[in-house]
């Protein structure tokens, strides 16, 4: 599911982190290292769960196969500035062996998680499809092209 999300300024940064990990790990000759690297991630946290404090990316990636996010609803959010997080909440579903972390991570990285989740929705909503190359037009060249053909003025 794609839609047209621009990438917020204030996660900018955060974004192109996790994006690089996880297309990193994408590997189609080995299509189980990002599986397996998301589950380490996972295990440590669930060890720890602050251990990725001030790490979102890493938090984002170590999250990604324990939320569900309902993307089509959350877009509807406006994140042109950062949200609350009681404003995501509804839109997050926490498989059951995480909800132990998830809960912890609630009470105290909150906000950490809340933007380990927008990075996890503008992922798995961004079109990654790179923009066709403009042409550039010589005005010289239209002009150019009247004098080739004779033309009198």
């Amino acid at each position: 599911m794609k839609f047209d999300t621009p990438i917020p300024a204030y996660l900018a940064d955060e974004f192109s982190m996790y994006l690089e990990n996880m297309e990193s790990l994408n590997d189609p000759e080995n299509p189980d290292l990002l599986r397996n690297y998301l589950k380490t991630l996972q295990k440590q946290l669930a060890s720890n769960s602050a251990i990725f404090t001030g790490l979102v990316d890493q938090l984002a990636m170590a999250i990604t196969l324990s939320v569900r996010i309902n993307s089509e609803k959350l877009a509807k959010v406006d994140l042109t500035q950062s949200p609350l997080w009681a404003d995501v909440k509804p839109f997050v579903g926490v498989h059951a062996d995480a909800r132990a972390t998830i809960t912890q991570l609630m009470e105290h990285s909150e906000d950490d998680l809340k933007t380990a989740i927008l990075l996890i929705h503008l992922y798995n909503t961004y079109d990654s499809t790179p923009l066709p190359e403009e042409v550039e037009v010589d005005d010289n060249d239209v002009n150019e092209s009247y004098n080739t053909y004779g033309y009198d003025e």
